[in-house]
């Protein structure tokens, strides 16, 4: 019998060393995710609720919850925010470890629940960047963190995007980004056209780190299985590099 415990702790050890995880001091979560939501001026309230709603969707979605529940006692975490201008950021989720199928409903059930209140209508993605590298840096202990900025237009106040992801608190975290094409131009908006233009944006100015990728949404109704496929890449790619390591 202590033969084959001894047998077993081997191979937990020998798996530990292969995934690249430290056997002392192992880290609280695997994966710290900060996600911002724009609610700038041009997004309306329809809008406003195609993304809360979206978002809440996205995280139920059966293999982006299998993601989530994978490793239930090294969790993702969660937080969730609000930005618009230079200072108008609301959290709506602070760090919440996603341990179990309850708590994934719970987080679900504010998001959902979650109304709006007037806002800044500038757009600070700057700012937004330095709130969620704030929110990032009480997550040290993670594998990983990585800071989601959801958006449909270009900065036009604060500090440009480029020269804050040059600041030293974001060493070892990753920005990634999903861009929104508005309303499809047969009723008056004509940003859905010019989406590649958005996209290349947020790759040149926003995005940060070695595996950063920008996702894009054509249209708000899109938000939702945009939003799935960018979580399950950040998931899943995050649980590929550990195992290379």
């Amino acid at each position: 019998m202590v033969g084959v415990k001894v047998k077993y702790w081997i191979a937990v050890f020998a798996l530990l060393l292969w995934v690249g995880l430290p056997t002392a001091g192992m880290a609280t979560c695997r994966q710290a995710l900060a996600l911002g939501l724009d609610v700038s001026g041009s997004v309306d309230a329809r809008e406003y609720r195609l993304q809360l709603d979206g978002l809440a969707n996205a995280l139920m979605d059966p293999k982006v919850k299998e993601a989530l529940l994978a490793m239930p006692t090294t969790p993702v975490e969660l937080a969730v925010f609000e930005w618009s201008g230079r200072s108008a950021h609301r959290l709506l989720l602070d760090w919440t470890a996603i341990e179990s199928e309850a708590r994934l409903d719970a987080v679900v059930a504010r998001l959902h629940n979650t109304e709006r209140v007037a806002a800044d209508p500038s757009t600070a993605l700057g700012s937004a960047m330095l709130f969620g590298g704030v929110l990032l840096a009480q997550r040290r202990d993670c594998w990983s963190r990585t800071l989601d900025l959801s958006g449909d237009g270009t900065s036009n106040t604060g500090p440009r995007p480029r020269e804050v992801k040059e600041d030293n608190q974001f060493a070892g975290i990753t920005i990634n980004a999903l861009v929104i094409g508005a309303d499809s131009p047969d009723i008056g908006d004509l940003l859905q056209s010019e989406i590649g233009e958005l996209t290349s944006y947020f790759r040149s100015e926003v995005i940060l780190g070695p595996d950063a990728f920008v996702e894009a949404a054509l249209g708000f109704e899109d938000f939702e299985a945009s939003m799935v496929r960018k979580l399950l890449r950040e998931l899943e790619g995050m649980i590929l590099s550990h195992l290379q390591d």
